[in-house]
């Protein structure tokens, strides 16, 4: 019995917190980066940069929230609370996006950029990690799969930002 409860309960912490919150880690993570490196590059401008990012991370942020908690009541798909769902979404959307927007506090421009392309890394490999440890993806596949993502919309932001 006691291994039953440990599985519901696995599945009932997956299902309300690890992925809304692992959805929001990835959107803030990935779909900031084209705003925040644009900015970065065409302005050449820290301040600039950091309240840009900003803006991304709070916007998303909510926006993300309201998506998750208004997406379905958690009735009919056993997904839990949906402010629970919502809060955990949205918190970590923020997170995801002000992490490499942080470093635009920085004077030194080459170093901002320098700090903000490793807490990319970082956090891509993050929410690896998490895709593997919680939603058993195998490591090698959602390293890939993230990167990939990652790296195109990155791309995308140097592209935009250097027009």
């Amino acid at each position: 019995m006691a291994n039953t409860t440990t599985t519901d309960d696995r599945r009932d912490l997956v299902l309300h917190i690890i992925q809304p919150g692992l959805e929001g880690l990835m959107d803030g993570s990935v779909s900031s980066l084209a705003p925040l490196f644009a900015a970065a590059l065409s302005t050449k401008n820290n301040h600039t940069t950091f309240l840009v990012g900003l803006a991304v991370a709070v916007g998303a942020g909510i926006s993300m929230a309201f998506s998750e908690a208004l997406s379905d009541d958690g009735k009919l798909s056993g997904r839990g609370n949906p402010i629970t769902r919502g809060l955990a979404c949205g918190l970590m959307t923020f997170v995801g996006a002000i992490g490499h927007t942080l470093p635009f506090l920085l004077t030194s421009y080459r170093a901002a950029m320098t700090v903000a392309v490793i807490v990319v890394v970082v956090e891509l490999l993050v929410i690896a990690w998490v895709r593997k440890r919680y939603m058993n993806t195998p490591l090698g596949k959602a390293v890939l799969q993230i990167v990939v993502g990652g790296a195109v919309v990155f791309l995308a932001g140097i592209l935009i930002g250097q027009s």
